[in-house]
């Protein structure tokens, strides 16, 4: 089968339109991965299984049913069961992380997809629509791009897609036609934005389409995927819902091999609360070094800025855990593992959990104050929508890195509030009320290719490049 074909088949069949028709599943199989007590599964045979806290054993799961079809009701039932007996279960901090290598992972074996010719189905399948939003990607001045054999950049995706259940029934987007939000068409518009960009590690929020769209695509296209839903998913509430969302992360395989997960529920004021984060130390195949990444969604609006921050302690803690490990069989630790931190941290420059991550002893800046002119100011918005309640411009998504393990080569603009249009988002021509965040990182080195300036620089010392410099 052409690879055309392939494309073809995989979009049709495994993405079909959830309302109004079924949804084709293809069994996953689970391959070799990290399990101990306290870290959780995020799905196997297209199921969601609860995590295993010590003491407490695994009880039977709950198959995911498409939205549209005859047990939508008995499915959020069985979610409701999952994540009742989840909040009862006593929360447990990982363990150690154990070294692993799932170089085999049984969904290698779908068929291969060309990412050019699927890019261009998605674009054919969205001619009715108006372009995306053009963006640039921005350089430090006066550097060319430095792409050493030995130490090749990585490009992060992080974006909040949008659960498919609440864009259609709960978000109430007043300015968005319910037609731009069907999902038959919204789906090629993430996939089109993801393909444009060519992650090495993308890292997603509310994805409520993991296994029937995601999982087998990313898969063919040369990634590794792992995903955690919400215990208790504002999805399940919506009628004929997919399931419920969560978190997502994807690596590409010809990158990096993984050395192990954590699957985290995020605790807030020693209670456990329904947000969680997933955290892979990764090795990196072109250096041989060690590099983690976490990915997370915390609790929203306003009135939980304490929750948040509790949120973030605790996760803070985790990383320091997982990033300090250091050699197991050496007495002495060795140095800490860089960390790349992608979230909707639903919080604004000003909260206090922000300020945790900022001054956090794990070395922690934000990749996104480097397109101000002081590199100190965030961008004014990563979200803007229109609701009911009024209109919502907002800074709440962020990619944290270790500044003095890594160093930001380039990053991908904001559009500007005429490119948004005045419908805002989401829209026909931009699938989610977020925008994706895009960095190319690399590890620091004595000698390298970047600037003296260190990782923190300004605007004016910065030089847009066009959007097709691409990976």
């Amino acid at each position: 089968m052409n690879s055309a074909r392939r494309c073809s088949t995989l979009l049709n069949q495994l993405c079909v339109s959830p309302r109004g028709g079924s949804t084709t599943r293809r069994p996953f199989s689970p391959g070799p991965w990290c399990h101990r007590p306290g870290v959780g599964a995020g799905g196997l045979n297209g199921t969601v299984l609860r995590p295993k806290p010590s003491g407490i054993s695994t009880t039977a799961a709950a198959a995911v049913c498409p939205m549209g079809g005859n047990s939508s009701s008995s499915s959020s039932r069985l979610f409701g069961t999952l994540a009742q007996s989840l909040n009862s279960a006593p929360l447990v901090q990982p363990g150690p992380y154990t070294e692993e290598s799932p170089d085999h992972d049984p969904d290698q074996d779908l068929a291969a997809l060309d990412p050019d010719q699927l890019l261009r189905e998605c674009e054919e399948a969205l001619q009715r629509r108006p372009a995306r939003p053009h963006r640039d990607l921005v350089y430090p001045a006066g550097t060319v791009p430095c792409h050493h054999k030995r130490n090749p950049s990585i490009r992060v995706m992080q974006w909040n897609i949008l659960a498919q259940a609440l864009g259609e029934g709960k978000d109430e987007f007043i300015r968005c036609p319910l037609d731009a939000l069907n999902w038959q068409e919204r789906k090629y518009l993430i996939l089109a934005e993801i393909l444009t960009y060519r992650p090495d590690i993308l890292c997603l929020q509310e994805v409520d389409h993991y296994y029937d769209t995601f999982q087998p695509i990313m898969t063919s296209l040369g990634y590794h995927g792992s995903f955690l839903p919400k215990p208790w998913s504002p999805c399940l509430g919506v009628e004929q819902n997919n399931g419920p969302d969560g978190c997502a992360l994807f690596y590409r395989r010809s990158r990096f091999s993984l050395q192990a997960t954590a699957h985290l529920r995020l605790s807030g004021m020693m209670l456990p609360t329904n947000q969680v984060a997933i955290v892979q130390t990764l090795n990196c195949r072109a250096t041989g070094r060690q590099l983690c990444v976490a990915v997370t969604h915390l609790k929203a609006c306003s009135g939980w800025e304490r929750l948040r921050s509790a949120q973030g302690a605790d996760l803070l803690r985790s990383l320091r855990n997982i990033t300090s490990l250091g050699d197991f069989q050496s007495e002495v630790a060795s140095s800490t593992i860089p960390l790349v931190v992608c979230g909707d941290f639903n919080a604004e420059p000003s909260e206090d959990v922000y300020r945790c991550f900022s001054s956090s002893a794990l070395g922690l800046n934000s990749v996104y104050k480097l397109l101000s002119s002081d590199g100190q100011t965030e961008p004014a918005y990563t979200t803007w929508k229109i609701r009911a309640s009024g209109e919502s411009r907002s800074t709440l998504d962020y990619i944290w890195y270790t500044h003095d393990a890594l160093s930001v080569d380039c990053l991908l603009d904001i559009p500007t509030e005429e490119e948004i249009g005045p419908d805002r988002l989401p829209s026909y021509h931009y699938p989610s009320d977020h925008l994706s965040l895009v960095c190319d990182i690399s590890f620091r080195e004595d000698v390298s290719c970047h600037s003296s300036s260190g990782p923190i620089g300004g605007l004016s010392e910065w030089t847009a490049y066009p959007e097709t410099i691409m990976k």
